[in-house]
């Protein structure tokens, strides 16, 4: 009797386990985002010396004025992207509670490569009642961010330094070029490290910025501003993706309703896919490719595509069309190449978060102001999104 006591009190607590005390979670909130601030300040010193990888940790050997200017580099650009993507947390949180939704405060994702961090996430701490709902505090995270990362990347082309003082001390060998030092440092097809230019991107540049001091794209790493401005353009378009329970895809939802957003889902994830694995395979691959390669390619095309059907024989037709098509393609267009890069995410999509969007009690449409947004920010996902982010 004594021992049953003891297994029906042990699985009490564990199944009825009081919510920790505010002091903890705040602690644990305040933690997450000053590791994140210092990853990625380390990923703001690897980034503008010109490299993408693991964390530079011999920075923490330096001493003195060496440190100081390696870590202000480094808070040039964590401070403005950090900025914009707890603004864009901080949108979904404040809607979600004008709403009467509970919800966390963000948690940041810390990572000891890259970016520095995975971004930021808040739990929804009950179920969300209206399509209205989901359309508004979908919307509000991006459309926050947005608002900021705009005039951080005016700031940042108005503020362009002079190549004397800042591109030529970084590259010494430049300055005997000036101005025109691109077209004698990088000889006709050498690659490097860029970020693709957006539409809005584009726009700004052109408007605010001196062309005199615009660094050649293979330079953007060295200017952290500017960096952190493209960057948060990225993100936005990447939530801003109109697919299962992304922000883009609450939104749409939000506009088309469940039955029509479902429908479309699954063409607009095909799509996704289709494009990511352009031209990894063709009739002039080596059999070594497709004996390993395209093994493993047969298993992941099974993998996210398995529940995307109504049936997993559905699904894996869909999976067979998806790639004889990529094939049929690449024999049509050779030339035309989709981004690997994207594979993962749609790992994350097919199988993990789904590509559907669930249900709300209240499937009410839109009010008419509420569909003009909901456009607009389909708008604002054009204009910042690019297939093709990293080159």
């Amino acid at each position: 009797m004594n021992h049953e006591r003891k297994r029906a009190r042990h699985l009490f607590r564990r199944f009825e386990r009081p919510e920790p005390s505010k002091s903890y979670t705040y602690s644990v909130h305040i933690l997450l985002f000053l590791v994140t601030l210092v990853t990625t300040t380390l990923a703001g010193i690897q980034l503008t010396r010109g490299d993408i990888g693991f964390l530079p940790l011999d920075v923490f050997a330096l001493r003195g004025a060496a440190l100081n200017a390696e870590v202000q580099r480094g808070l040039w650009f964590a401070l403005p992207f950090l900025g914009v993507l707890t603004v864009h947390e901080f949108g979904h949180y404040f809607t979600a509670r004008r709403n009467r939704v509970r919800t966390s405060l963000p948690y940041y994702i810390p990572f000891p490569m890259g970016l520095g961090t995975f971004g930021a996430i808040i739990r929804i701490k009950e179920r969300i009642f209206s399509r209205r709902e989901f359309f508004d505090i979908g919307l509000a995270g991006p459309l926050a961010g947005f608002l900021a990362a705009v005039p951080l990347l005016i700031y940042g082309f108005v503020k362009l330094p002079p190549l004397e003082e800042y591109l030529f001390k970084i590259h010494p060998e430049y300055a005997q070029y000036g101005a025109d030092y691109a077209r004698h440092v990088y000889p006709p097809g050498q690659a490097g490290i860029t970020l693709a230019k957006p539409l809005l991107y584009q726009f700004l540049e052109a408007t605010f910025a001196n062309p005199g001091l615009l660094p050649h794209p293979n330079e953007l790493l060295h200017y952290p501003v500017l960096l952190a401005g493209a960057l948060s353009l990225f993100f936005t378009a990447l939530n801003l993706l109109p697919m299962g329970q992304l922000d883009g895809g609450h939104i749409l939802y939000g506009l088309l309703g469940r039955r029509r957003f479902n429908r479309l889902a699954v063409l607009l994830f095909a799509g996704f896919v289709f494009y990511a694995g352009l031209g990894l395979f063709s009739l002039q691959t080596d059999w070594q490719t497709w004996l390993y390669g395209g093994t493993v390619y047969a298993l992941y095309m099974g993998l996210i595509f398995w529940r995307v059907m109504p049936t997993p024989r559905q699904g894996l037709l869909l999976a067979a069309s998806i790639w004889a098509g990529q094939l049929a393609f690449s024999v049509a267009a050779p030339a035309i190449v989709g981004n690997p890069g994207w594979l993962f995410f749609g790992l994350l999509l097919g199988r993990f978060t789904g590509i559907y969007h669930p249900p709300a009690p209240d499937e009410r449409p839109l009010s008419a102001g509420r569909k003009v947004l909901g456009w607009v920010m389909v708008a604002i996902f054009v204009l910042c999104f690019t297939p093709s982010p990293i080159r």
